[in-house]
C-alpha cells in the first residue's frame, strides 16, 4: 500500500493524498487580477490527481508585488477572480491552497525572462507597463544585491499597515473559498530578511537576537492564525538555510518551528536559500528533504518536503520513511501535469480500470487498456 497516496487530514481538512503542487509565481496577472490562463495552468493540476495544489505566491499589498505580473489579494477584483480558482481546484478533489506573500527588498523586479533583476524606467517604458519602478520595503535600508533598489527601512507605521495588510488577505483567502493558507517566509523575500542576520540589522525590538528577529514573523502568524478557522490549516515555507555564511542555519530553523507550532502553525515547508545571490549549500536530488525531516524529528510539526523531488519512488520513500509528511513538486508539476495520477499507477496504488481518474478520461483509458490486453491475448 502506497504511503503517498494515503489521504492526510489536516486538522478539518482531508487531502486525498500527500502530493502537492508548489506555489509557482507565473508573473501572468494583470493589475493583481488571476486570469482564464491561472485557471486552466491551475485547474491541470487537480485533474491530474495531485492533493493540494498551491495558487502562487499572492502580494498582499501592491508593493508586496515581485512583479507587475504577480497575483494580489488586496482588492474585491482579485478575490473575485481567485474564488473562481479555489471552487474549480474544489470541484476537481483538490484542496485549495494559496500562499501569501510580500516580497520586500526583492520587489519591484523584471519578470524572470525579462532580465530578473530590479525593474528600471527603461523597462517600464520598453513594455508598456502602468506603473515604473515603486518603493521597496524592508527590515533594514539595504538593498538586495549591487545595482537593486535600497528599500526603505520599516517604521512602526510601516509595520503596522503590513499586520493589517495580512489580516485583510488572509480574510479575504478565506472568502475566496481556499481551505489552506500559506505564509512566504523564505527565499529572501520581506519575512525572510526578518529572519535572517544578513538582511536584518535593526537595532530595535525587531532586531538584533534570533528572539528579536523572530517577532515580527510571529506577530504575523497570530494574525493569520486569529483570521483562519480553527477547521483549517496554516502553514509556513522557511528558508531553512541561508546558505550563505554569517545567515540563518538549520538550528535557528527548529528554534523558529517550535515557535511556529506554539502559535497553531500545522505544516513547515522546508526550501532554502534566496537571502543572498550566492548559496553555498547542498544542491542535487531531494536536496532539502533533510531540512523537513529534522523539524519533524526534533519538533513533532509536520513537514513538508521540496526541490529536486523527481520520482514517483523518491517521493514514496520520502513519506513511508517518516522523512516528510507531504512532497511538493514544482518544475516537475510544470513538465507533467500528470505526474500524480501516473506516480499512483507506478507504485501500484491506482487500480487498473482507472475509476480513481476522472471520469473523462478514465472511461477512455480504461476501454484503451482492455483494447490492448485483448489483443496480447
Amino acid at each position: 500500500m502506497s504511503k503517498l497516496f494515503e489521504p492526510i487530514t489536516l486538522r478539518g481538512v482531508q487531502a486525498r493524498n500527500r502530493t502537492v503542487v508548489s506555489p509557482m509565481c507565473q508573473y501572468s496577472a494583470v493589475d493583481g487580477v488571476a486570469s482564464d490562463y491561472h485557471l486552466s495552468h491551475l485547474g491541470r493540476f487537480a485533474l491530474g490527481g495531485f492533493g493540494i495544489v498551491f495558487v502562487e505566491a499572492t502580494g498582499v499589498s501592491p508593493e508586496g508585488r515581485i512583479t507587475h505580473g504577480d497575483v494580489g489579494l488586496w482588492n474585491d477584483e482579485q478575490e473575485a477572480a481567485l474564488t473562481r480558482v479555489a471552487a474549480l481546484l474544489k470541484a476537481q478533489g483538490a484542496v485549495p491552497a494559496i500562499q501569501l506573500a510580500h516580497a520586500g527588498r526583492k520587489a519591484s523586479a523584471q519578470r524572470p525572462w525579462q532580465g530578473d533583476g530590479p525593474l528600471t524606467q527603461a523597462d517600464v517604458a520598453a513594455r508598456g507597463e502602468k506603473e515604473g519602478p515603486w518603493r521597496t520595503v524592508a527590515p533594514s535600508a539595504l538593498p538586495h544585491a549591487e545595482g537593486w533598489h535600497v528599500p526603505e527601512a520599516l517604521t512602526e507605521q510601516g509595520l503596522e499597515r503590513l499586520r493589517g495588510a495580512w489580516r485583510s488577505a488572509a480574510q479575504r483567502a478565506l472568502r475566496a473559498g481556499f481551505d489552506i493558507v500559506e505564509l512566504h517566509f523564505a527565499h529572501g523575500y520581506l519575512l525572510n530578511e526578518f529572519l535572517s542576520p544578513i538582511s536584518n540589522q535593526r537595532t530595535d525590538r525587531y532586531g538584533g537576537s534570533r528572539e528579536n528577529r523572530m517577532r515580527f514573523p510571529l506577530e504575523l502568524v497570530e494574525i493569520v492564525r486569529a483570521v483562519w478557522p480553527q477547521d483549517k490549516p496554516v502553514f509556513v515555507r522557511v528558508s531553512a538555510i541561508d546558505g550563505v555564511e554569517g545567515g540563518w542555519t538549520l538550528d535557528d530553523t527548529v528554534v523558529f518551528a517550535r515557535e511556529l507550532e506554539a502559535r497553531g502553525v500545522d505544516v513547515l515547508d522546508c526550501s532554502s536559500a534566496g537571502i543572498a545571490n550566492r548559496y553555498n549549500g547542498p544542491v542535487g536530488p531531494g536536496y532539502q528533504v533533510a531540512y523537513a525531516e529534522r523539524v519533524r524529528q526534533e519538533t513533532g510539526l509536520a513537514s513538508m518536503a521540496v526541490g529536486a523531488i523527481t520520482e514517483p519512488a523518491q517521493a514514496e520513500a520520502i513519506v513511508a520513511e517518516g522523512r516528510a509528511d507531504l512532497v511538493a513538486l514544482a518544475r516537475e508539476a510544470l513538465a507533467d501535469s500528470q505526474w500524480a495520477q501516473r506516480a499512483r499507477r507506478s507504485l501500484g496504488a491506482d487500480p487498473l480500470d482507472f475509476t480513481d481518474w476522472p471520469v473523462q478520461s478514465g472511461f477512455w483509458l480504461r476501454n484503451r487498456e482492455r483494447s490492448r490486453l485483448k489483443h496480447q491475448r
